[in-house]
This record gives structure tokens, C-alpha cells and sequence, in this order.
């Protein structure tokens, strides 16, 4: 019986491929480890984030070595295991860097990891203790530019929350107000309509941001969290009793806002934010909401530099 480890057995990824065609992106999704962050004096986190992984293939080379792919992955996480401060999106420009390594052919090499991410509020007004879950995002990108490998990297989180549309609640509020002109005086009138919130449509929004982390720097994931919730009409929580329900739609309602206005609302805070940031670090913001009286959704979104969006804030704010 033969010995299959002393058999040189053949590496056709290496072969000429019949149609010699470049290849953008070649590579492993889905690709789920178990990643636990010990953190000094409090507990640890837990995360089970999913990585994709992908290099270029030039086209004189027939496939890339798929196996290198998640073993880059799970060889980086089992190196950075010990230590106790792990920056996400520097995890992913290591696996990179490991993928440059071993695809010796490959120019451009992108590695991107989605986890849950749980983070802990109390409720508006019971106090209760609650765990809240968003989406942690990472990724990172390498090129190979002469002999110096240039990498940049992303960190971001998607966060649920509540919107409540200002125009139907215009509409409600105008004809409730020809109602109460029918029995009431127009001073009467205005001071009810001043008085008490006016139903509308309610959303359940998405909203995320990603942003470009410079080297030395880092991107707190619980401020992005804060920028996120407080950009829309209220944040939402798991465990609410009557008295938390009441106060969170009563508050939603008075403060209407379009999925355009989460976008502009996060851009203000960002830029308000992260002062510290360079202006040429990409972000993207988008917001996402779940319309309730259409089948369609509502999606707005901005890419933009940091200097971009500084220039456009100090125009408003002049």
C-alpha cells in the first residue's frame, strides 16, 4: 500500500488555464471561527465572526491554492489568541499580510469578517438591565505596489433602530387640527396640537457606518453604536415594560425623522466625533429602513472623505 505523504502528488493550480483570463477576486466565504477577546478586569468577549478571503489571480495561472485561504485565517487567530487588545479590522490587515505571504503571484489580496456583538443598556425608564446585539464589520486591503505592500483597513457596525416619517405625520397632525377647529378657537386649537404627540408610520432602521482606521488609531465600536441610535428617531430594546414601551414610542414621535435625515444626523456626529481622524480616511454611511405601509424599503447612503465631509459641515455651520 503506497504512503500518500511521500508521494509528490500534482499542483495543477499552477497549470496554464485553457482561457487565459484575469481574475479580480478568487477565494473562501463564510470561512466561521470562535474568537475570544480577553479584556483586563472585565469579561471577556465572545465572537463568532465569519471571514471571507479572496486574492487576484493572474491569467496565466490556472486557480490560487484555496486551502491557503482559511489556513491564513485560522493560523493569524490562533498567533493573536493571548493577547488581550485586539483591534478586529488590524486581525483582518494580518490575514492579509499572511495571504500576501503565501499567494506569491497575487497583487491585491481582500479580507473582510461580520460578527454579532453584544453590548449592554439599561431601559428608559424601568432601568432594566438588557442585552442589545448590532453587526461588527471589519475588512482590509492589500497591494502589492513595486516591493512595499500598502494595506488599508475598515472597521464598522450595523446598528437597528426606530424612525417614525415626518410626512405622514404632518398629514395626520393637519387634519386632526381641522377636526379641532370644528368645536375649538384657533388659540385653543394650536395649544392642543402643541401639547401631544401625532401618530405616523412607523420604520425599523438600519443604520451603519464604516470608517477607514489609520495606523495608531482606533475606532471605538460602543461610539459608533451611540452616532448610530442617536441619528434616528429612538433606539430600540430588547426588554421593555409598559412604562419603557410608552416613553420610547412617545419620544420616537417627537422626533420625525426621513432615512436622508439619519444619514445628514451621522455625518454631523461623526464630523463632530472623530477630530482626530486625517482627511483623506474614507467613510461610508448608510441607512436602511424597513417600511411598514409599503413593500418597498427606504435606502440612503454617503461616501465621502473626512475632509469632505468637514467641508461640507463648515458650510452649514458658517
Amino acid at each position: 500500500m503506497t504512503n500518500l505523504e511521500n508521494v509528490c502528488l500534482p499542483d495543477t493550480q499552477d497549470d496554464t488555464p485553457n482561457i487565459p483570463i484575469q481574475l479580480t477576486r478568487v477565494g473562501v466565504t463564510g470561512v466561521k471561527k470562535l474568537l475570544k477577546i480577553e479584556r483586563n478586569q472585565k469579561r471577556p468577549i465572545i465572537l463568532l465572526p465569519e471571514f471571507d478571503a479572496f486574492v487576484d489571480l493572474p491569467r496565466d495561472q490556472k486557480g490560487i491554492h484555496m486551502s491557503r485561504n482559511p489556513e491564513a485565517i485560522s493560523e493569524v487567530l490562533e498567533e493573536k489568541l493571548e493577547e488581550n487588545a485586539i483591534e478586529v479590522e488590524s486581525l483582518c490587515a494580518e490575514i492579509v499580510n499572511s495571504l500576501l505571504e503565501k499567494h506569491t503571484y497575487a497583487k491585491r489580496v481582500e479580507v473582510s469578517m461580520k460578527s454579532e456583538f453584544m453590548f449592554l443598556r439599561k431601559s428608559p425608564v424601568t432601568k432594566k438591565n438588557t442585552q442589545e446585539m448590532s453587526t461588527l464589520m471589519a475588512s482590509a486591503i492589500g497591494y502589492r505596489e513595486d516591493k512595499n505592500v500598502v494595506i488599508r483597513k475598515m472597521v464598522g457596525i450595523e446598528v437597528i433602530g426606530m424612525t417614525v416619517c415626518p410626512c405622514a405625520q404632518e398629514s395626520v397632525k393637519e387634519s386632526s387640527k381641522q377636526k379641532l377647529l370644528e368645536f375649538l378657537d384657533e388659540k385653543t386649537t394650536q395649544k392642543v396640537l402643541d401639547s401631544v404627540s401625532f401618530s405616523s408610520h412607523n420604520q425599523r432602521g438600519r443604520g451603519m457606518i464604516m470608517i477607514e482606521v489609520p495606523e495608531k488609531q482606533t475606532i471605538k465600536a460602543e461610539k459608533l453604536i451611540e452616532i448610530i441610535e442617536s441619528s434616528m428617531s429612538s433606539p430600540v430594546c430588547e426588554l421593555l415594560k409598559r412604562p419603557d414601551e410608552n416613553a420610547i414610542v412617545l419620544n420616537a414621535h417627537k422626533n420625525p425623522v426621513f432615512v436622508e435625515d439619519c444619514v445628514r444626523n451621522m455625518i454631523q456626529r461623526i464630523v463632530k466625533t472623530f477630530t482626530e481622524l486625517p482627511n483623506d480616511t474614507m467613510l461610508t454611511i448608510r441607512q436602511i429602513n424597513e417600511e411598514s405601509i409599503h413593500r418597498h424599503n427606504a435606502f440612503a447612503e454617503k461616501i465621502a472623505t473626512m475632509g469632505e465631509l468637514r467641508n461640507e459641515i463648515s458650510k452649514i455651520e458658517n
